[in-house]
């Protein structure tokens, strides 16, 4: 009989969110089980209780540490371009798409509406909400130097930010025509979402 894999208590943890991935990805929601999770990370049916009460208590984990790791890529990017307001903004998206298409799995579970009472799990909501604060900074600045225009600023982050999650959710479903693909660059066509919304541009460049 296979002996089962033993973890220090962290890395139990990240082991089971990971094995939980893996199953996503190879067997959608109807397939994750805590004990499937278990079986793939190589421990007892029962070791995945001492972190998860059931299987949205594992769900919760899976999206909260996605929102945490998109969180470090696009505030690293937000500052990496803090003095230049619009090029924040298109290269925020930019990063955006590519954690998207980089995890595609976990992605669709952050926005696939399964995890049932969000608020049971604070960890998630703030996340969550981390994330779409620093989507309305960035508006607020560009707002400030005149590239978006006026408005209440959560709204108008929610106006951006479902332009590209919206163009992403389609490429990923493959909604998008090849004759569009063949034409752009994915690159080209994110700024050419932006720029749909963003004015001002002319301005910034001369400058």
């Amino acid at each position: 009989m296979p002996k089962k894999k033993t973890y220090h208590h962290g890395d139990l943890k990240n082991a089971l969110i990971k094995a939980g991935v893996e199953i996503l990805a190879k067997d959608g929601m109807g397939g994750l089980s805590l004990r499937k999770v278990a079986s793939r990370a190589g421990v007892s049916h029962a070791a995945p209780y001492a972190h998860f009460a059931d299987k949205q208590a594992l769900i919760a984990a899976i999206s909260t540490e996605g929102f945490r790791q998109l969180y470090t890529r696009i505030s690293s990017v937000a500052e990496e371009y803090k003095n230049k307001p619009s090029m924040q903004l298109i290269e925020v998206a930019w990063a955006y798409v590519q954690f998207a298409l980089d995890d595609r799995d976990r992605f669709k579970v952050m926005f696939s509406g399964v995890l049932e009472k969000e608020k049971e799990y604070p960890e998630f909501v703030e996340e969550s909400q981390r994330n779409f604060q620093l989507v309305k900074m960035i508006v607020e600045a560009n707002q400030a130097s005149g590239m978006l225009r006026s408005g209440p600023s959560d709204l108008v982050a929610l106006s951006a930010w479902g332009i590209i999650h919206g163009f992403i959710m389609l490429l990923l479903e493959g909604q998008i025509s090849h004759t569009v693909l063949e034409r752009a660059s994915l690159r080209e066509l994110v700024e050419f979402q932006l720029k749909q919304i963003m004015i001002g541009l002319d301005k910034e460049s001369t400058n």
